[in-house]
């Protein structure tokens, strides 16, 4: 089995990856979403991960974009405790360090730690891209921020551990496939063998109560919503289409009667996807 993800090896997309389907798994790094969409869509791989928000930066629109214009499925998801180190040769002090290259948003999560001692912040394209450049061409006074697993693929030694200044630092990644294979399988009762969300995006008319009827059908049903977003519908200005997860599977019967009443009011619905809900990362 392979897995695409976006970024050069040792990112944390890849991290996620080892976290979710285990360490032995094949992986397939690529330059955009985009890209990784196509692989999983001509076979490339069988599988993609995806991030679709942080807990600090908010939620990855590309990503959600993606999911409404291409006809992949949300199997699976993942948090990742995002730990972000220092690294750089085995032989550079902290002393000699004058500057740090990494992605902005690695950069701005670890502003007050390099604030604090006075290191030059460099935007690089990808944090574990930083990593490679840095071990294929080594430079006095140097260091990066990034992986664990970076360190590890490219020969960095790690000089500072959890360099992030906020600990509360989680990624939510999606697992998307070619076609509907999550693992989870309805029992006979309509009912999920183990806890799982359901991911869909829909539009509403342009009328009043439009968006409180929609949200009304899980309400009375007694459906936990986990999250609600709106994005801009791009081929009709000033529109919005709003991404919803909801607790549940979506076979299940009063899941069903819910999206059966949405497909009512709505102007248009699209399931994303059933999948097993994941569990946070314990802190350490």
């Amino acid at each position: 089995m392979i897995v695409a993800f976006q970024g050069e090896h040792g990112a944390y997309s890849e991290e996620a990856i080892h976290q979710h389907f285990g360490p032995a798994i094949d992986t397939l790094p690529c330059h955009t979403f985009e890209e990784i969409f196509a692989a999983v869509e001509q076979g490339q791989a069988q599988a993609g991960v995806v991030p679709v928000e942080n807990s600090l930066a908010g939620s990855i629109n590309k990503t959600y974009d993606l999911l409404l214009e291409r006809d992949l499925h949300v199997v699976g998801e993942i948090f990742l405790r995002v730990r972000h180190n220092l690294l750089s040769l085995a032989s550079t002090p902290l002393a000699a360090i004058a500057q740090v290259r990494s992605h902005p948003q690695a950069l701005a999560q670890c502003e007050r730690y390099l604030n604090q001692r006075g290191w030059r912040a460099i935007p690089w394209y990808d944090t574990a891209g930083s990593a490679k450049e840095l071990a294929a061409h080594p430079e006095p006074g140097v260091a990066v921020i990034a992986s664990a697993l970076a360190a590890h693929t490219y020969g960095l030694a790690v000089l500072e551990e959890g360099v992030e200044d906020l600990d509360w630092n989680f990624t939510r990644f999606f697992v998307i496939g070619a076609h509907s294979q999550a693992s989870l399988l309805a029992e006979p009762d309509g009912a999920s063998s183990v806890p799982c969300k359901t991911s869909l995006v829909f539009a509403t008319p342009h009328t009043p109560g439009a968006l409180h009827g929609c949200l009304g059908e899980f309400a009375s049903r007694g459906i936990n919503l986990t999250k609600l977003e709106s994005r801009p519908r791009r081929n009709r200005p000033w529109n919005y289409v709003f991404y919803l997860d909801f607790e549940g599977d979506w076979r299940a019967p009063t899941c069903q009667q819910a999206l059966v009443a949405v497909l009512a009011r709505a102007a248009f619905v699209k399931l994303l996807g059933s999948y097993p809900a994941a569990r946070m990362p314990e802190m350490n």
